[in-house]
C-alpha cells in the first residue's frame, strides 16, 4: 500500500495564528486537530481548527524537508502562501473528507 505525505497549515481564523504540520494520514490529523485529542497542544491551545492549506508531497524525506523549510519562513511568506490558493481562508477539510471519499459530515 502506497504512503501518502503531506505538509499543511492549520489557523485559528483569516490571518490568526497558524500551526504548520506533516504527516501520512492527512483526515485522521486533521481530525485530532479539529477535536483537541491532544488538549495541551499548540493547535488546542491557540484554536487552530481550520485547514487552510495542503500539500502532497512525494514522499516521507521530502514532506519533511518541506515542513522544516515553511517553518522557516516568515508569516507573511506563509500568508501569501495560503492567500494564492485558498484567499478567503476557507476550511478546506470538507473538501479533503470528500476527496478522500469520507462523508463531509464527519
Amino acid at each position: 500500500m502506497e504512503k501518502h505525505a503531506y505538509v499543511y497549515i492549520m489557523a485559528s481564523d483569516k490571518m490568526g495564528t497558524l500551526y504548520i504540520g506533516s504527516t501520512s494520514d492527512l483526515v485522521g490529523r486533521v481530525f485530532e486537530h479539529k477535536n483537541k485529542v491532544y488538549p495541551k497542544s499548540f493547535t488546542a491551545k491557540y484554536n487552530c481548527n481550520k485547514l487552510v492549506y495542503y500539500e502532497q508531497c512525494e514522499n516521507t524525506k521530502i514532506m519533511v524537508q518541506r515542513e522544516r523549510e515553511l517553518k522557516k519562513w516568515n508569516r507573511n511568506w506563509k500568508i501569501r502562501l495560503i492567500i494564492k490558493d485558498n484567499p478567503e481562508w476557507q476550511d478546506l477539510y470538507p473538501n479533503v473528507l470528500e476527496a478522500f471519499g469520507y462523508d463531509s459530515n464527519m
